[in-house]
C-alpha cells in the first residue's frame, strides 16, 4: 500500500514538473518543443514504471492544453515517448536503452501519429504538412530531454539515490527500523 502511495507522489510531483517545465518551450515547424517532458518521461520509466509514465505525460499534456501552453501534439508526443520507454526499461532494466526508446517512441511513433491529430484536430490541410514533418521537430525535442535525463540519472546512480527511489525494500526496511 505504502509503495503505491509513494507511487502516486511522484507520478503528481512528476506531472507538476512537466507543466511548469513546459514553459521551457521552443517552436520548430509548427510543433512546441518542450525537452522537460522528456525527462519527466525517461524519469517516470526509472522510477515508476510505463503506466505510471503514460499517466503523468497525458495528465501532463492536458493541463498544459487546458493552460494554453501547449498543443494538441503534446499527447502523442509525449505519450508513444512514455510508453516505450517504460515497457523497455521494465524488460532490460538498462537506462541506455530507456533513452533510445524514448527518443525512437517520441519521435518516430509520436511524429508519425502527430499527423493525423494535426489534421483531424487541428484544422490542418494535409496538403500544407506532409505525413513526416513532426519527426524532426519531436527528435530535436526529445534528444535535449534525453540528454538531460542521463545526466541527472546519472547523478542519481553516482549518489546511490537511484537505488534508492526505485528499491521497494529499502523502504520496508526503513519502516520496520523505525
Amino acid at each position: 500500500m505504502k509503495s503505491t502511495t509513494r507511487k502516486i507522489c511522484f507520478a503528481g510531483l512528476f506531472t507538476a514538473l512537466a507543466v511548469v517545465g513546459s514553459l521551457l518551450q521552443f517552436p520548430i515547424f509548427g510543433s512546441k518543443c518542450a525537452p522537460v517532458q522528456h525527462l519527466i518521461n525517461i524519469l517516470c520509466a526509472v522510477i515508476l514504471g510505463p503506466w505510471y509514465g503514460v499517466a503523468v505525460a497525458f495528465l501532463a499534456s492536458l493541463i498544459r492544453n487546458l493552460f494554453g501552453i501547449g498543443s494538441l501534439l503534446a499527447f502523442p508526443g509525449s505519450m508513444f515517448g512514455a510508453l516505450l520507454c517504460g515497457l523497455v526499461h521494465k524488460l532490460f532494466k538498462k537506462i541506455p536503452l530507456t533513452i533510445i526508446a524514448e527518443v525512437f517512441g517520441t519521435a518516430v511513433l509520436g511524429g508519425l501519429c502527430a499527423y493525423p491529430v494535426a489534421i483531424l484536430f487541428m484544422g490542418k490541410s494535409s496538403a500544407d504538412i506532409t505525413f513526416y514533418v513532426y519527426i524532426i521537430p519531436f527528435l530535436i525535442s526529445t534528444v535535449g530531454g534525453s540528454i538531460i535525463a542521463a545526466v541527472v540519472l546519472g547523478a542519481l546512480k553516482g549518489t546511490g539515490a537511484l537505488r534508492y527511489l526505485t528499491d521497494d525494500d529499502n523502504g520496508k526496511k526503513r519502516e520496520k527500523r523505525g
